[in-house]
């Protein structure tokens, strides 16, 4: 793609504005530099589709040379345009990733006032951040900020919402940090084999590998916070459960990291019985989308519904709604679910 040679401009990162003269909608120019050269392959991308994604996204134009970039647009264009590579930069000068999804997200929270505040932490806070053995991550959408702090704090939290908004993925590397620091002695991962029903006793195999497919997202989230050696390693010690909410009766669970993902295809007296499970040092997270209830033959309530509309308000519990606008898959992905939810309204 053919750029205009920026400006010169020289010193510490950080950006100039100039207005060009007031018309509908106003446009501005902004001059950005970067003190660490190095990082400038990373941050444009390869033949700067980095830039190119920005560019696409916020309707602006994005001049690049050496270590300086240009930015024209809509003045409320340019400024996102402007916190966004910012974002960008800080984060490539912490040593985390910067790929597509994470560009996609950040230009997507860049409608929020306190951007840098949201990735950092504002004042002495200490940053929203949840360190794994493999990646360090952080939030890709507004409601995820919520989540992340509840993750850290709160005894069992609800989580509701459409697929891709990051609800399991995040408990996941939560409980898997919470696990490698020694906080828990457990992470017990569960959800109901609802698809299975009656034909999961003509899948071959034992019941591990019955119950295996059902659970698959919950190993696929558990090995992009943890190399497989270590997650096989825990697995044979019990460290590391992954089973059926069958599974759970009779049981308490305490030193434990427990999430039940798919919560809204338990039923009442399930989600009452896993909930009973609860034990000393322990943490609980459950995930559902109240939208996607499976439960064969439609009869009953969810239980994750019963259970929200009980519990909302209850000390010690936490509730995150997440919506389409906190999808961080592809975005296509989220306008599929804007259009199904409101078909179903």
């Amino acid at each position: 793609m053919a750029r205009k040679p920026a400006n010169k401009h020289s010193g510490e990162t950080g950006s100039t504005v100039s207005a060009f003269p007031a018309t509908k909608p106003r446009r501005a120019r902004i001059e950005m530099s970067f003190e660490d050269q190095s990082l400038l392959g990373a941050l444009f991308g390869q033949f700067d589709a980095n830039l190119v994604q920005v560019e696409n996204r916020l309707g602006v134009f994005i001049s690049a040379r050496g270590g300086q970039l240009q930015i024209e647009g809509p003045e409320d264009s340019v400024a996102r345009a402007r916190d966004t590579i910012q974002t960008m930069y800080d984060r490539l000068a912490r040593g985390e990733d910067l790929d597509a999804g994470a560009i996609e997200s950040l230009i997507a929270m860049s409608n929020e006032p306190t951007l840098e505040g949201i990735i950092s932490g504002e004042d002495e806070a200490p940053p929203i951040m949840i360190r794994t053995r493999r990646k360090t991550i952080v939030p890709r959408s507004a409601n995820q900020i919520p989540y992340m702090r509840q993750l850290a704090k709160d005894d069992i939290i609800f989580a509701l919402g459409p697929a891709g908004t990051g609800k399991t993925y995040l408990a996941v590397a939560q409980a898997v940090s919470q696990l490698i620091s020694g906080s828990v002695q457990r992470l017990i991962l569960s959800r109901p084999a609802v698809e299975a029903g009656e034909k999961l006793g003509f899948l071959p195999g034992d019941m591990k590998e019955k119950v295996d497919p059902y659970l698959r997202p919950l190993y696929d989230a558990l090995y992009d916070c943890m190399p497989p050696e270590q997650v096989e390693r825990r697995l044979a010690s019990g460290e590391i459960e992954i089973a059926p909410i069958a599974f759970m009766r009779g049981r308490t669970l305490a030193d434990s990291f427990i999430i039940l993902d798919e919560a809204q295809n338990t039923t009442r007296e399930q989600m009452k019985m896993f909930l009973t499970r609860f034990g000393q040092n322990s943490r609980m997270v459950v995930c559902g989308d109240p939208r996607q209830v499976d439960i064969p033959g439609g009869g009953g309530q969810s239980g994750l519904a019963d259970a929200v509309g009980l519990l909302e308000g209850v000390e010690g519990i936490a509730i995150t709604r997440f919506t389409a606008a906190d999808v961080v898959r592809h975005p296509i992905v989220g306008r599929i679910v804007e259009a199904y939810e409101g078909k179903a309204e």
